[in-house]
């Protein structure tokens, strides 16, 4: 899944500023099943995770890397019960049999699926 950040300043005129920056959010097991249940678009999430940075080739052979967060924690904020879950670390013998599959892009570029109706709805 991919999450949004938003960081806010003023510039040295005294301007606001914003960079929205998107992050692919890798989930394992019961996390994964908790964060497709319960997290929709525009919901509020604190992931606490490691980053990690893979390799993989395209179609035309080029050589492609993504940066991703390995989610081991998760709180869903902003009412409703605000929910805390702590993934265990997988079984490194045997490989996870229910992975959340991260989305497509990372960094400024938000995924294909979220259209510019869709970021205007983002509350922030």
């Amino acid at each position: 899944m991919s999450v949004a950040t938003n960081e806010q300043w003023k510039n040295q005129q005294g301007e606001q500023q914003n960079r929205t920056e998107w992050h692919r959010i890798v989930m394992f097991n019961r996390l994964a099943e908790i964060a497709r249940d319960y997290l929709h678009k525009g919901s509020i999430v604190y992931i606490e995770g490691k980053i990690q940075t893979r390799k993989w080739q395209d179609q035309s052979g080029q050589d492609r890397y993504t940066t991703e967060v390995i989610a081991n924690q998760m709180q869903m904020l902003g009412g409703h019960g605000d929910i805390a879950v702590n993934e265990q670390k997988p079984n490194a013998a045997t490989p996870p049999n229910d992975i959340f599959l991260p989305g497509e892009h990372a960094g400024d570029t938000p995924p294909d699926w979220l259209t510019s109706d869709d970021l205007d709805k983002l509350p922030f």
